[in-house]
């Protein structure tokens, strides 16, 4: 074969994309773009763009005459990511807006009040954007800082904030805040975006059909004249409050959810401390099996893919002829050792007359009956057995085998409807009316003391209430409980902060049990993801003196059961 004739002239370069488009299996013609042979400037990378622009960023008004008022900025879709305390979470992933930003410029989010009342620390949550602060704002957050409330403390918490960020610059610019304060001036390294305040009157004209006088709507005259004054940018108005961010997407403005307070987006996603082994799993996982009794108890030591992605004290189990219920005890990379557990459905291990009716009872009575466990979490809807299980195992502990030395039990006090207002007596007579649930369970774990009659019944009752405390949340600062079994119960109802408040109470030997539905929350303020019980399910998810189980099964009545589906 005769070799081909030597080129004439220079050939021609090809761009990456080019190269692409070569390689693609679609038909028809492909036109590469040609460029000359000589060696081309050195583009500036995407970085050096970004910092290039980021460098002067100074909200400088734009004329009047940028954009008729009322006509909304074509802007491409906006989006936000973050973590919280410096851990990656996976849902910010998924809040990222399909439609990707064209401009390198970082946004401009315009806090309403409610963002910084619900978290105090919001401002430092968005990494290299801008974070805009109207006056409306900070008029309603003086009009809060008054009271002992959680939000009156977190608005404080707001104030200092600011305070601290203005000391942090130097004297000489204190007095001219239009170029904005670097975030991360006082150790938040995460937000290195800045804050801007409103420094001067914007050119707010009235929005037709919207009072004038409302805070909302003022708040919303700002973001729209910011949006005209800086077109190149992208203006987003961030507010817990639904119905101005519907006014606002109705009037072209982009806005959206405050989200970094969301452990998740999907209550269906929360870990539920069980899982079903697959029918392959003693194929794939038994070729090096170990397995030993000790102390009475059957453990298993397996090897595979699958023990990788197990958690400490996650249960679990697999159906059949020969039913196996069990927990993790230990994890080392590909190994797991499983613990059989203790069969609480017999009546010869019943706990205090009570057995467990169904499998995730069982997992529940097994981390309230081992001494190891520090913590624990149970999450199920009305009548699966909280609360009964938690007494019963608290009172098996405090008056049979001494563990601890009594319970005390508190709960969030939210109503469900209006409130009926102030309460008289002591703070165990104000906190009674609460505790109609644990009242109502003393009396079926009380059927059980049949000896000694009425007379017996009666003594034992009264030495059963002796060591049981019912405390309010509100005196709970500055405590520590020792030898203490401590029933949170409603603790759906609960933010991170008070559970946090509430969790650090516990001192040596103390159990802390949480208990709730995170469907029935009652708190305005709180969703399924953003609940404080369903904030500590996820963090102390794995710790190896912690445990969680998912209640599934309601077993109140046929009634009840009926109800929860039908309703």
């Amino acid at each position: 074969m005769p070799l081909p004739k030597a080129p004439t002239k220079p050939a021609s370069l090809l761009e990456a994309d080019d190269t692409l488009l070569a390689k693609s299996p679609l038909r028809g013609p492909i036109k590469p773009k040609l460029l000359a042979a000589e060696p081309a400037e050195p583009r500036q990378s995407s970085a050096a763009a970004v910092a290039e622009k980021a460098s002067g960023r100074a909200l400088q008004p734009l004329p009047a005459e940028a954009r008729p008022m009322g006509q909304p900025v074509a802007r491409p879709g906006y989006s936000r990511t973050g973590t919280r305390n410096g851990a990656t979470r996976p849902r910010q992933t998924a809040l990222v807006s399909s439609r990707q930003s064209s401009s390198a410029a970082p946004k401009l989010f315009v806090l309403d009040t409610n963002v910084l009342m619900h978290d105090p620390s919001s401002l430092f949550r968005f990494q290299e954007h801008d974070v805009y602060l109207p006056m409306m704002t900070l008029e309603e957050l003086d009009g809060h800082k008054k009271g002992l409330s959680e939000v009156s403390r977190h608005v404080r918490q707001v104030s200092r904030s600011l305070d601290s960020l203005i000391e942090a610059l130097p004297e000489a610019s204190r007095h001219c805040l239009s170029d904005g304060i670097p975030l991360a001036s006082i150790g938040h390294s995460d937000a290195t975006g800045r804050l801007f305040f409103q420094t001067e009157p914007l050119a707010i004209e009235p929005i037709a059909g919207l009072a004038t006088g409302k805070a909302d709507n003022q708040i919303l005259g700002v973001v729209r004249a910011l949006a005209q004054l800086h077109p190149d940018r992208d203006v987003v108005l961030v507010s817990k409050d639904i119905n101005i961010r519907i006014k606002a997407h109705a009037l072209g403005m982009f806005a959206e959810d405050y989200f970094n307070d969301q452990v998740i987006d999907d209550a269906d996603l929360l870990y539920t401390g069980s899982m079903a082994l697959p029918q392959d799993f003693w194929e794939t996982h038994g070729k090096n099996m170990e397995s030993w009794q000790q102390a009475g108890t059957t453990y298993y030591r397996v090897a595979g893919p699958l023990c990788s992605g197990l958690h400490l004290n996650e249960f679990v189990y697999e159906d059949g002829e020969r039913p196996l219920h069990a927990i993790v005890q230990e994890i080392r990379g590909q190994t797991a050792t499983l613990r059989v557990l203790r069969d609480y459905a017999h009546t010869k291990n019943a706990i205090w007359g009570i057995v467990a009716r169904n499998r995730e009872q069982n997992f529940a009575l097994s981390l309230l009956m081992n001494p190891d466990i520090d913590f624990v979490t149970l999450l199920g809807q009305a009548g699966t057995g909280k609360t009964l299980l938690a007494l019963a195992a608290g009172l098996a502990q405090t008056l049979e085998t001494k563990l601890y030395s009594e319970i005390i039990v508190t709960r969030a006090t939210v109503p469900i409807g209006d409130d009926i207002g102030f309460l008289p007596g002591t703070e165990e007579e104000k906190m009674q009316p609460w505790m109609g649930a644990f009242e109502d369970n003393l009396e079926v774990l009380n059927r059980g003391l049949e000896a000694g009659g009425d007379w017996g019944r009666s003594a034992a009752s009264d030495l059963i209430r002796s060591r049981i405390k019912i405390k309010s949340m509100n005196f709970m600062r500055g405590r520590t409980f020792i030898n203490k079994f401590l029933i949170i119960d409603e603790a759906q109802n609960l933010t991170p902060k008070q559970m946090k408040a509430l969790i650090t109470r516990a001192g040596p030997g103390t159990k802390v049990v949480c208990m709730g539905n995170i469907a029935q929350i009652d708190s305005p303020y709180l969703t399924e993801g953003s609940s404080g019980l369903t904030y500590t399910v996820d963090r102390f998810k794995g710790w190896e003196h912690g445990g969680h189980v998912t209640l599934q099964r309601g077993e109140r009545s046929r009634l009840a059961d009926f109800a929860t589906e039908a309703l």
